[in-house]
């Protein structure tokens, strides 16, 4: 019931209600506040004059009506969004500029008034116009967010342990103490159940060059790749990812953000097979990438495959307050993969032949040859003075590095 209902229903009971006895009177009030919804003392007050009933006021004319609104909004979109200040500037240099290009339609009454509007005016007509259009950029589409929702959160507990082919991957920074520019991630692979450990090297971030070294790394792997589990870091956690495991016919699951230990397995090889190796400098020249990338597709991978053996937590059991932990027996990741079922006979073939041909003092002097030529590939970009003599860092290239002034081509 609006007020102007409510006066007219308070003046057919006024009469009776002032002719009436108390008892009268107290049916008549229940009678309005049942009907009306006011306070009781209220009405008492407006039966008896002693407050004047509001009165229904007329709506003023609305002078910047749709029309000005539709014209307004169409030129705040062509001048991307701005502020009202801005836009009334642009409202009255441009208004028939854009009547004159065809950009907006409307009648000269309207133009008028759109070069005369206020910056507050058009705040508030514009109010509702740009909720809108920021609910529309909080809630854009992009690249990982409906991703995220697709690919299964899972715990390192949760990953299958007892058979190869389920994979953590994991990118480490090669920046030094600056994170501006480009500079060579390394790409780490962690086979859960052998410790099999796959490497690459990568300029950048982009995510079709590591989907490239996850690819290379896929084929140099001796048993079939069934599940990646990556961290949450876009150039691993990405489309091209996505349908990468869906063409090869390979599941896809990501860690919690912030939770390293979800991706333990590969976080630990991270610090024996890479930080160990090439340690906390930045590499960024295309040089030390070839070097490093050598590395980690022949001596590197063989000798930490063929010959450093992993021990593999068997049992944890809480008692007391104290957690008692049982080991396996070390192996190395060649040996568990030739002892599992899972592996065919013609891997297991490839594996044995070439281990027997194999010397691992020769691979780790090889190793430490590329090391030395890292070391002094770095020491002359800085402009360090040599720390050993030429003979000493000949690298495996067969090219000295101190006398080297173009990229080494690396095979």
């Amino acid at each position: 019931m609006d007020i102007k209902t409510k006066q007219q229903y308070m003046e057919t009971l006024r009469e009776r209600y002032l002719k009436g006895n108390k008892k009268e009177k107290g049916k008549i009030l229940d009678e309005y506040c049942r009907n009306t919804g006011e306070e009781r003392k209220y009405a008492i007050k407006k039966f008896r004059y002693k407050v004047k009933p509001k009165e229904c006021r007329q709506k003023r004319k609305e002078y910047y009506d749709g029309y000005v609104k539709a014209a307004l909004v169409s030129m705040w979109r062509i001048f991307d969004y701005p502020c009202g200040q801005r836009l009334a500037t642009l409202l009255k240099d441009e208004t028939d500029r854009m009547r004159r290009l065809g950009e907006i339609v409307c009648s000269n009454e309207v133009a008028k008034k759109l070069k005369k509007i206020t910056s507050a005016t058009i705040d508030r007509k514009l109010e509702h116009e740009r909720e809108v259009e920021l609910n529309k950029r909080k809630y854009k589409p992009t690249h990982t967010f409906p991703l995220k929702n697709e690919v299964p959160v899972k715990t390192s507990a949760e990953l299958d342990r007892e058979n190869p082919g389920v994979t953590q991957i994991d990118f480490v920074e090669h920046c030094g103490a600056s994170v501006s520019g480009e500079y060579v991630n390394s790409l780490s692979i962690t086979d859960i159940f052998s410790g099999w450990w796959e490497g690459d090297a990568v300029m950048g971030k982009g995510q079709e060059r590591a989907l490239l070294a996850i690819d290379e790394a896929k084929n140099r792997s001796p048993f079939n790749w069934r599940e990646m589990h990556p961290d949450n870091g876009t150039n691993i956690m990405n489309y091209h990812i996505y349908k990468y495991g869906l063409n090869n016919n390979i599941s896809l699951s990501r860690s919690r953000p912030y939770k390293k230990n979800d991706n333990c397995f590969v976080e630990q090889k991270n610090s024996t097979h890479i930080r160990k190796e090439f340690g906390y400098l930045r590499y960024d020249t295309e040089l030390e990438r070839k070097i490093m990338l050598d590395l980690y597709q022949n001596e590197l991978r063989l000798y930490k495959n063929f010959f450093q053996p992993v021990i593999k937590l068997a049992s944890k059991v809480r008692f007391k307050g104290r957690v008692k932990r049982k080991y396996d027996k070390a192996k190395t990741p060649y040996r568990r993969l030739m002892e599992s079922d899972k592996v065919s006979r013609e891997k297991k073939k490839e594996l044995e032949m070439i281990y027997e041909s194999l010397n691992p003092a020769e691979l780790k002097r090889n190793i430490e040859k590329k090391l030395n030529a890292l070391q002094k590939a770095y020491d002359k970009k800085k402009g360090f003075a040599s720390r050993s003599k030429p003979q000493e860092i000949k690298s495996y290239f067969g090219v000295i590095i101190n006398d080297v002034t173009e990229p080494v081509s690396v095979s």
